[in-house]
């Protein structure tokens, strides 16, 4: 079993920085894909950003020039660099890790809230 922590989210003006952390512990052999989701009130969750044990990311449209994911395997860490901040990225923020033996968990969720 997978324990995923995550932390960083608050309120932020728009224009504004966060930066989320997200740490894996317990019973952890090979981690293949570490990512960031969000739910936004009323909405779906939807994949924000993933990064592989391979490196390759990728990132939502939406977010595209404004976020960046890091991290990975090798410290079982990620984190979301996230820039230039708006209103509609309000959500809730969910760690994701897909691991060889355990397969997918998730964190508790982390609350971002844009606005001035």
């Amino acid at each position: 079993q997978v324990q995923l922590v995550e932390s960083g989210g608050g309120l932020v003006q728009p224009g504004g920085s966060l930066r989320l952390s997200c740490a894996a512990s317990g019973s952890i052999f090979s981690i293949n894909v570490m990512g960031w989701y969000r739910q936004a009130p009323g909405k779906e969750r939807e994949l924000v950003a993933q990064v592989t044990s391979s490196g390759t990311t990728y990132y939502a449209n939406s977010v595209k020039g404004r976020f960046t994911i890091s991290g990975g395997n090798a410290k079982n860490m990620v984190y979301l660099q996230m820039n230039s901040l708006k209103p509609e990225d309000t959500a809730v923020y969910y760690c994701n890790v897909v691991e060889a033996r355990a397969g997918s968990s998730w964190g508790q969720g982390t609350q971002v809230i844009v606005s001035s």
